[in-house]
């Protein structure tokens, strides 16, 4: 065991229970591919069990973001839900154990709810717990009657008459006000009281992103009595764990949110355990650390390993879009392996790497979407943050391989973002701001692409 250890890295294990001398311990578009070769062991999937209400949780959680389209399969922009693929990809995560799906109205254009309602409901009801979301982020979603009909909407397209687990959904966007508008002062959060007094709700409680000034003043009401929140999602992964933020990270300190639902006992959800697949496609060398030192395991398992170390982490959401994703997180959570304390320092080494790339923090969640002028702005940052991880940015043209580098880049970018859809689009509107997660200034952003873009074209060797 390394003394030099970092004592926010010692708390983190501590909480994990595994700081022993000798421990052992992805909207509807594709994610990262896997790449491992440990065989699958159905039948052994961990699970957690909710303090609140008993439910036994499989650690792995179905995030219901990323659903396969009819597009994927055809190789058309044809942006409707795959069904029968969905079936498949149920059939089988509920085969091997996996029991929670969450879902939100505003997942995959709105078509997610119907689609694992129609999945799920093939199936009995008490073989998997639907976790799904009030979504009210539009302003014409405030009123208390509008917000009602959300919800009762979500009931009829998810196929039941009660969600196991309810959540407010990205409370911190917008500040205290956007959730007074949303969900207090509107009589909302009284009315969902009311339903899981009635059994219609069973687990009440909120997905959090931005200021940690809401964060706070939500716990602040259940410590008071106001509210009980039997749970809470967060974004948690090995990037942000640390507290080592730039300003675009300055609402993700996973150790703070952690630890303050932990010395609660507030059971977590995790999302963004992969960062929208970011830590599934991480630069070659960390690549050839990880497989040195686990080669039969896919470079995600590292981070779905990590996400789901912490003892109150209830389960651990992953956006699937394929059979291969799904089975790769099967094999790295069927059984679990936790996270050890040596595999813990260099994942801090690791995210400092990666940080150092300086790519833009997109998650590919499509909250963005759609843009009012048709910009396609994930795949725009996509492209962007690959060149970087892949050290395509070509800069100096009396490098010898400029116009090599030149040329794959703009070609890359030509086959990835239609011209109609790219960067030089935008007219700064900042209609897409409001709506990131990760707080990114997306305008901003994309101004500085655009004009990287003129200036290789602009440039020959």
């Amino acid at each position: 065991m390394k003394k030099d250890i970092n004592p926010s890295r010692r708390r983190f294990l501590r909480n994990l229970g595994i700081v022993t001398a000798g421990a052992s311990v992805g909207a509807c578009k594709p994610g990262a591919t896997t790449d491992s070769d440990k065989p699958l062991q159905d039948g052994k999937m961990t699970y957690r069990t909710n303090p609140n209400t008993g439910d036994t949780v499989s650690i792995l959680g179905y995030g219901c973001m990323r659903f396969p389209t009819l597009g994927m399969a055809n190789g058309s922009d044809d942006q409707t839900l795959d069904q029968e693929a969905i079936n498949k990809l149920v059939d089988r995560a509920l085969e091997a154990g996996v029991n929670y799906f969450d879902t939100s109205p505003a997942y995959c254009q709105g078509q997610s709810e119907k689609a694992i309602g129609t999945a799920l409901a093939r199936h009995p009801r008490d073989k998997y717990y639907i976790a799904t979301k009030l979504s009210n982020f539009a302003p014409q979603t405030w009123p208390r009657e509008k917000s009602i009909e959300m919800f009762e909407n979500s009931l009829q397209y998810l196929q039941t008459d009660y969600v196991d687990y309810l959540l407010l959904h990205a409370i911190g966007g917008g500040g205290m006000n956007n959730l007074h508008q949303r969900y207090l002062d509107n009589g909302v959060l009284d009315y969902l009281k009311e339903k899981r007094k009635e059994g219609t709700i069973r687990n009440l409680g909120f997905s959090f992103h931005g200021d940690i000034e809401v964060f706070d003043n939500c716990l602040a009401m259940h410590d008071k009595g106001e509210v009980f929140w039997d749970f809470v999602q967060i974004q948690l992964n090995y990037m942000d764990w640390n507290g080592e933020k730039d300003e675009a990270h300055r609402n993700v300190d996973a150790e703070y949110l952690y630890n303050e639902l932990a010395r609660r006992d507030n059971p977590v959800v995790i999302m963004e355990p992969l960062l929208g697949g970011r830590l599934a496609n991480v630069p070659v060398a960390v690549v050839e650390q990880m497989k040195s030192r686990r080669p039969d395991e896919s470079i995600a398992s590292w981070a779905f390993r990590f996400a789901g170390t912490p003892d109150k982490i209830l389960t651990v959401l992953s956006g699937m879009t394929y059979m291969d994703h799904l089975n790769d997180n099967l094999r790295t959570y069927s059984p679990l392996e936790p996270i050890s304390e040596e595999e813990n320092m260099f994942l801090k080494n690791v995210a400092d790497e990666i940080r150092s790339n300086n790519t833009i923090p997109c998650n590919y969640c499509n909250y963005c979407m759609p843009c009012p002028y048709g910009l396609d702005i994930p795949a725009i940052l996509t492209h962007y943050n690959r060149c970087i991880i892949d050290r395509n940015m070509p800069s100096d043209a009396t490098d010898p391989d400029y116009a090599k580098q030149r040329k794959a880049w703009l070609y890359g970018y030509d086959h990835s973002v239609p011209k109609l859809r790219q960067a030089d689009r935008c007219i700064q509107c900042g209609t897409c701001n409001p709506h990131c997660p990760q707080s990114i200034d997306i305008p901003a952003e994309l101004h500085r692409i655009n004009e990287y873009v003129e200036k290789l074209k602009q440039t020959k060797a």
